[in-house]
């Protein structure tokens, strides 16, 4: 369940666990985060495809801005046939801000994995900028046939 904003927007220390439809009634409800909707479950698609079972979400669209201007947020290498994984996923560009365009240009946000950068994406995920802490969302994509609401 995704708890209340907290009075700064964001959502309240630690991983709040939901389901994608958790997720589309909690973020979505105007065009332009139902279109940053769009292109995060065109995202997922292909990393669910591919074995991905976890997906945190993190950065203003998780927050009570009413426009967005993307999502941010990682993936969960473990268990994942990288084979499977579009390219744009493993993009390990030196300059960062590449990938990110590379991205957010074809789904309108950025989705890297939890491993492949540094240690720690998840817990550095969870600090503002000023490093307060802050709440990040786990969407729980389960097996096929399974009631994570994803399939």
């Amino acid at each position: 369940m995704i708890p209340p904003f907290q009075p700064d927007g964001n959502l309240p220390p630690g991983i709040h666990t939901a389901t994608w439809e958790e997720v589309v009634n909690r973020f979505g409800g105007n065009p332009q985060r139902d279109g940053l909707l769009d292109g995060l479950r065109r995202a997922i698609d292909n990393l669910y495809d591919a074995g991905c079972r976890r997906v945190y979400l993190n950065g203003s669209f998780v927050t009570s801005k009413p426009d967005p201007d993307d999502f941010d947020g990682c993936w969960v290498v473990e268990g994942v046939d990288i084979s499977k994984v579009s390219p744009i996923f493993l993009d390990r560009d030196d300059l960062f801000i590449h990938r990110r365009r590379r991205q957010q240009a074809v789904f309108g946000g950025e989705l890297i994995p939890d491993e492949f950068y540094w240690v720690g994406v998840v817990e550095f995920f969870q600090k503002d900028e000023h490093d307060n802490p802050k709440g990040v969302v786990l969407i729980e994509l389960g097996e096929n046939g399974d009631e994570s609401g994803y399939d």
